[in-house]
């Protein structure tokens, strides 16, 4: 890598990620010792690229930190370079070691990686960021606490009222059917149609909806959620005429999943994430706040290696902005009498009660 003539690193080791967006390289800065990654990306002047402006703002203990950026030129071509954090792993790794075991994830990891994940996505959509990109790959994990944090905000964009957006975005197996229906007009309903797949692949352990191309894609979601109506397809884009898709009944959730028993809670929150209505799924907030992830907030609550959990409730005001009630939920009763004592009007300073 050029890089290495960079008087900040003392060592740029090995490729550790790669894309269509470029190459991720693991590095170390020469001053701190600190391993960092360096996402290389090359500079297309046809495209307009928000990923430097929209990490700059980002403060949040479930999102990828930016810690130094900086442009390199190769001959003609320009690079800008991002130095992030450095996490050994991801949940797409993770459900490959278990699926090689024949295994599926243990639920108490499902249900801590979803509700991280939801809680960057809560923290994005407080402050009109939709991140366009949510996949296994790009969530990724510290393996020594299990603390998730939300990477890759190439394909991040600001979403404001009547201004169109590319449908062609999103990594398909998670892309949400309005965007398989051309939709430029959709908000941010369309990352939790991916947490929602997210999910599914957590509990199954590969990916809910494969298809082949974006025909296909449709054609999955179809197998599985049944045909949509006609007022539901003008909900995803009102613009689509074509109506010409399988007439097919959605299966139960317990065929889903294989035979696999789920409670009622799982069912509930996949459920309401996969949604043909964008206006209906559930908000990211209020998924945060779901049943599902009670037992995350039980006295003494451990992984399964006896480890503490990572710390889950330093949660923010934008988290919140819509109601303190949510709060409440969101916090287990164990912490309830702090809030008290904090005063839960006091929002500027903040709630760290892990």
């Amino acid at each position: 890598m050029s890089l290495v003539g960079n008087q900040r690193y003392s060592v740029i080791g090995r490729v550790v990620g790669s894309g269509s967006f470029g190459v991720v390289f693991q590095a170390k800065v020469r001053v701190t010792g600190e391993t960092v990654a360096i996402k290389k990306v090359f500079q297309d002047d046809r495209y307009e690229n928000r990923e430097v402006e929209i990490m700059s703002i980002l403060y949040h203990s479930n999102i990828l930190d930016l810690k130094h950026c900086f442009n390199f030129s190769e001959s003609i071509e320009l690079y800008y370079n991002l130095e992030l954090e450095f996490f050994a792993e991801n949940i797409h790794r993770v459900c490959q070691h278990y699926s090689n075991h024949k295994q599926t994830l243990p639920l108490i990891y499902v249900k801590l990686y979803m509700y991280q994940a939801l809680r960057a996505l809560s923290y994005l959509h407080s402050i009109g960021i939709c991140h366009r990109d949510i996949k296994p790959q790009n969530l990724l994990i510290d393996p020594a606490t299990q603390h998730l944090k939300l990477g890759d905000f190439g394909s991040a964009k600001l979403l404001t009222t009547n201004e169109p957006s590319i449908s062609y975005i999103c990594s398909r197996y998670y892309r949400a059917p309005e965007l398989l229906l051309g939709a430029i007009d959709y908000t941010n309903s369309i990352d939790m149609w991916s947490a929602g797949c997210v999910m599914g692949e957590l509990l199954i352990g590969f990916p809910f909806f494969r298809g082949e191309s974006s025909t296909d894609q449709l054609v999955e979601i179809i197998k599985v959620i049944g045909t949509p109506t006609k007022a539901q397809v003008q909900a995803m884009n009102n613009e689509y005429t074509e109506f010409q898709f399988p007439k097919l009944a959605s299966h139960p959730w317990e065929n889903v999943f294989h035979g696999k028993k789920l409670s009622l809670e799982a069912v509930n929150l996949i459920d309401a994430m996969l949604d043909y209505l964008p206006s209906r799924r559930i908000q990211a907030i209020d998924a945060v706040r779901h049943h599902f992830f009670d037992e995350l907030k039980k006295i003494g609550a451990r992984l399964p290696n006896t480890k503490t959990l990572p710390c889950l409730f330093d949660f923010q005001k934008k988290e919140f902005e819509f109601s303190k009630r949510s709060i409440i939920k969101a916090i287990p009763d164990k912490f309830l009498g702090s809030l008290c004592k904090i005063h839960l009007n006091n929002w500027n300073l903040g709630i760290r009660i892990c």
